[in-house]
């Protein structure tokens, strides 16, 4: 077969292929839409906050505006530990994590490692929910909730540590990711 031929073809598999993707995905999404609503959201945070922790320098993850907050590479690391807190409480398992990132990850590198893990268990606790689990009861923090609101207030724990580091970034003259879009 002529190599260009041959180019065609694979193309032609390749995007065939990435079509039949889309269509379960969008089939999925149909049949889950509070469950991919939420998994979508949770995508996009996650996304932005390991932007984030890429992006700024060791100076940045030192820096806290009082003595009395978090440093930025000690929020970053918190994230990462309450991913597991809230996606394992979803799940309805105990947290894979065994360790307090925050207490033990004091580099960029590792911080960054571990909030990609952290965030990889999730991104799997949110494909293989459905919305029926989600209307499922868990206990947290001495309260019923249903898995989805769990998720849900995953959510809003990344979106409010990342508004504080939104804040760090602004005093410090760095434009965040979320404005950079």
């Amino acid at each position: 077969m002529h190599p260009s031929r041959l180019c065609t073809l694979l193309l032609l598999l390749i995007s065939g292929a990435a079509l039949a993707q889309d269509d379960m995905m969008v089939e999925k999404a149909i049949a889950e839409p509070v469950t991919r609503s939420l998994e979508g959201i949770h995508k996009m945070t996650s996304g932005t906050i390991v932007q984030t922790a890429e992006m700024l320098d060791d100076a940045m993850y030192a820096y806290r505006p009082t003595e009395d907050v978090r440093t930025a590479g000690q929020m970053l690391a918190h994230i990462a530990n309450a991913q597991y807190f809230f996606c394992s409480t979803a799940a309805g398992e105990p947290s894979p994590n065994e360790v307090n990132i925050e207490e033990t990850a004091t580099t960029k590198d590792e911080i960054v490692s571990s909030l990609k893990e952290a965030f990889a268990y999730c991104d799997g606790v949110y494909a293989a929910m459905t919305d029926a689990q989600g209307a499922e009861a868990r206990s947290m923090f001495g309260n019923d909730l249903t898995t989805s609101g769990v998720l849900a207030f995953n959510t809003t724990h990344n979106y409010e540590h990342y508004g504080n580091l939104v804040t760090y970034m602004r005093m410090n003259g760095i434009v965040p990711p979320s404005s950079q879009q």
